[in-house]
C-alpha cells in the first residue's frame, strides 16, 4: 500500500513518522519550504508519549512530480481551511478504488466529498494531541488512537444502516503504529461528540491562552465548558445525530446540563460528577493545546469553518435558536466601546472583514454575539486571564513561615540575613 500523508504539522508529522517508522510506502507533501527543509536534513523528531524511538528518518516533498504513481490512501492533515485546496491537488494521484481520509477536527469529510465524491471519502477522528515545536520538531501531548468509518448521513438514526467498508481494515492496521483504532459505523455521531469537546476546548484554551490541565483547575472554566458543549449537543440532537461517547466513556448526552443542573448551581450531585469528570479529562490531557491560539501565534489566518462555525450554521436551520443560560451570560460581559480612531481590518465570527480599532481597550471582556475579533493574541480578553492568573491562597505553613510570597512562582522567597543582622541577633 502507498500513503500520501498531506501536511506535516503536529498530526500529521507524528503520522508520517510513525508510518515511515514501520517502513511503509510514504510520501510526506508539505507546501512550507521550512518544515521540508528540516525534514529533509535532521528526519522526523518526536518526542512526547507514545514517541517513537529516535530520529525517524523521512522525505518530504513539495509538491508530486508528474509521474508520481498513484497512492492507495491520502491522508489529509492540513488545517481545516485548506482542506479543498489539498484535496483537489491530491486527488489527480489516488487510485481509482483508492480513499482520502479526513484527520481534521470538524466534518470536513462532507467538504471534500463534493470534489472527490461520497464513495471516496473516509473520516479518521483524532482521539490524541499534538504540537510542531519548531519546523521537524514535534510534540505528542497525549496518548490516544483513532476512530474510523465513513461519514453516511443513514447512520446517524439506525446502528445498523452503516456499511463496513473494506478499505478500513488495511488503513486501521496501518495507523496501529500510532495509537489503537476502532471502526464505527457512527462516524457523524462520532464526529459530533468530538466537535462538542473541541468547541469548547479550542475557544476556552484560545482566550486563557494556558493548557488544558491549567485551565480544568478554575471551577469557572469547566462551567462555561460545560455551557459549550451543552449547546453543541442541543444541536445534534436538533439535527437528528445519535451521539457517540468519546474514546468509549465520555457521555456527551450525559454531561450537557439540564434544566435542574442550571437551577442548582452548587450542592447538585449531578453537577458534582460532571465538574469532577472534567477534573480528571484536564489531569490525563493536561499538556493538551488548542491549535487554534498555535496559529494565532504563528500570525496564521484562521476562518471559523472546523468547530464553532460548523455547529452555527447547524443552528441557523432552528425554528428558535436556544436561549442563552442566564449563568453563562454573566460570565460573557460585553466589551467597552472605547477605541482610537485608527482601525485594522479584523475578522467576525461569519467570516466577513471589518474594520476595528487597533488600539486596546482598558478592559475588554468576552462579547455575545458575531463580534469582531481581531487576530492576535494580544488583544484576547485580559479579564479572563487575569483570572486565571490570580494569586493563589497561602497554606498555613506558607503563612507560618518567613520571607516574602512570589505569587508568580508560587513559592516563598527565603532572603538569608547578613552577617550584622545575625550578630544583632
Amino acid at each position: 500500500m502507498r500513503f500520501l500523508v498531506v501536511g506535516c504539522g503536529g498530526i500529521g508529522g507524528i503520522v508520517a513518522a510513525h508510518l515511515f517508522e514501520q517502513r511503509l510506502d510514504v510520501t510526506a507533501l508539505t507546501t512550507n519550504a521550512l518544515i521540508a527543509d528540516a525534514i529533509e536534513a535532521h528526519g522526523f523528531r518526536v518526542r512526547g508519549d507514545q514517541a517513537p524511538s529516535g530520529v525517524v528518518r523521512g522525505r518530504a516533498v513539495r509538491k508530486l512530480a508528474a509521474g508520481t504513481a498513484p497512492f492507495d490512501y491520502i491522508l489529509l492533515c492540513t488545517q481545516p481551511p485548506q482542506v479543498e485546496e489539498a484535496a483537489r491537488q491530491a486527488l489527480p494521484f489516488l487510485r481509482p478504488e483508492g480513499a482520502i481520509v479526513c484527520l481534521q477536527n470538524g466534518l470536513c469529510e462532507e467538504r471534500v466529498a463534493a470534489i472527490a465524491g461520497p464513495e471516496r471519502v473516509l473520516g479518521a477522528i483524532v482521539a490524541w494531541g499534538a504540537s510542531m515545536v519548531e519546523p521537524g520538531v514535534y510534540d505528542r501531548t497525549s496518548a490516544g488512537g483513532f476512530v474510523l468509518g465513513r461519514l453516511d448521513p443513514r447512520a446517524a438514526s439506525a446502528p445498523a444502516a452503516g456499511s463496513a467498508d473494506p478499505r478500513l481494515d488495511p488503513l486501521s492496521h496501518a495507523l496501529e503504529a500510532v495509537g489503537p483504532t476502532s471502526i464505527s459505523d457512527n462516524l457523524l455521531g462520532a464526529r459530533w461528540s468530538k466537535l462538542a469537546i473541541n468547541c469548547a476546548i479550542s475557544s476556552l484554551g484560545t482566550v486563557g491562552g494556558e493548557r488544558l490541565g491549567v485551565l480544568m483547575r478554575h471551577r469557572f472554566v469547566r462551567r462555561l465548558a460545560l455551557e459549550i458543549m451543552t449547546e453543541v449537543v442541543d444541536v445534534a440532537r436538533a439535527s437528528g445525530v445519535r451521539l457517540e461517547k468519546v474514546s468509549g466513556t465520555l457521555d456527551l448526552d450525559w454531561i450537557a446540563l439540564t434544566d435542574a443542573d442550571r437551577a442548582r448551581s452548587a450542592g447538585s450531585p449531578s453537577l458534582f460528577a460532571k465538574h469532577a469528570l472534567l477534573l480528571a479529562v484536564g489531569a490525563r490531557y493536561r499538556r493538551m493545546r488548542s491549535s487554534m491560539l498555535a496559529a494565532i501565534e504563528r500570525a496564521a489566518r484562521r476562518r471559523s469553518t472546523s468547530s464553532t462555525g460548523r455547529c452555527r450554521r447547524a443552528a441557523r436551520g432552528w425554528a428558535s435558536p436556544p436561549s442563552t443560560p442566564p449563568s453563562a451570560s454573566r460570565c460573557w460581559p460585553s466589551p467597552p466601546a472605547r477605541h482610537a480612531p485608527r482601525s485594522t481590518i479584523c475578522a467576525t465570527s461569519s467570516g466577513a472583514p471589518v474594520t476595528r480599532s487597533r488600539k486596546r481597550p482598558r478592559s475588554m471582556g468576552m462579547a455575545r454575539g458575531p463580534s469582531p475579533r481581531p487576530l492576535r493574541r494580544t488583544a484576547s480578553p485580559c479579564r479572563f486571564r487575569r483570572r486565571l492568573r490570580a494569586r493563589p491562597r497561602r497554606t498555613p505553613a506558607m503563612r507560618r513561615a518567613p520571607g516574602p510570597w512570589s505569587p508568580s512562582s508560587g513559592t516563598l522567597a527565603l532572603t538569608p540575613r547578613s552577617d550584622a543582622a545575625t550578630t544583632a541577633a
